[in-house]
């Protein structure tokens, strides 16, 4: 985040100070083919965790290689580069277009295109405790620092069935935190996370729900509404989506056996 002057107008007056505002740059993937460098994703983001990012990133989009060396550009801090043997495969599905840390635009535009390279997620955990879902979004909020001072990041976390939080990351876009954490996961060798629940802090639309099937996660817990392709993609993959989770409340759109009323 970053400090910058503003005028602010409250109880009839202005007021001169400084704001705390997110900060929000893009992010270019650089793929090294034999006839020269290829931009395969501008991603915008809030700078930090960036090889997180592109990992979680990599992984949604079914561009993971099995062998690859990712830099940073010691010149610029906003490009990153990809070298791989399997460089033909990813310049086919490269992206020319920039991704809005809004919008979330995925390679995968439907429920089918999915199925075509996903398997439903893996789950061999009890059920969890109502009580304990709904306690997941404030304790999300407690490790968000980048949201209390700017009010404008986003944030995910993956948990475990007990309950804790074992990686939370912030950014200016839902999609990037998801990326974020599930990035850490593939970095730490956790990759597909079986028995993990993913929180966020948004509305669960279809590409929180991507993002989660293909990280093998089988529980999505989401502060907002689902959408209907959000619902629907998760009904044919056999997770549990959860919405509106907040104020002990919340709304189970698909996979309620997961769910239980249990202490």
């Amino acid at each position: 985040m970053i400090h910058l002057p503003v005028r602010t107008y409250r109880e009839g007056q202005w007021y001169a100070q400084d704001d705390a505002v997110a900060v929000e740059e893009p992010l270019e993937l650089r793929l090294h083919t034999p006839h020269g460098p290829v931009a395969l994703g501008v991603l915008m983001r809030t700078p930090g965790h960036d090889r997180e990012l592109l990992l979680g990133w990599l992984v949604a989009e079914g561009l993971l290689p099995t062998g690859f060396t990712l830099n940073d550009d010691p010149e610029n801090p906003n490009v990153w580069h990809l070298h791989s043997p399997e460089h033909a495969r990813l310049a086919a599905g490269a992206r020319l277009a920039v991704s809005s840390s809004a919008c979330g635009v995925c390679g995968s535009g439907s429920v089918e295109q999915l199925l075509a390279r996903a398997a439903p997620p893996t789950w061999t955990a009890l059920p969890i405790p109502v009580r304990v879902l709904t306690g997941l979004p404030t304790s999300l909020r407690e490790r968000q620092p980048g949201f209390g001072a700017t009010g404008g990041l986003h944030g995910a976390a993956l948990v475990v069935p007990g309950g804790q939080l074992v990686c939370t990351r912030e950014d200016i876009g839902r999609h990037n935190a998801v990326d974020k954490v599930v990035g850490w996961a593939h970095a730490q060798g956790h990759l597909p996370l079986r028995d993990h629940v993913l929180v966020v802090s948004s509305r669960a639309g279809f590409e929180i729900v991507q993002k989660a099937i293909t990280a093998g996660i089988a529980l999505v817990v989401a502060v907002g509404a689902a959408t209907t392709l959000a619902v629907e993609t998760a009904a044919a993959f056999d997770v549990t989506l959860c919405g509106f989770t907040r104020d002990g409340r919340l709304t189970v759109y698909a996979g309620p056996e997961r769910v239980s009323d249990g202490a």
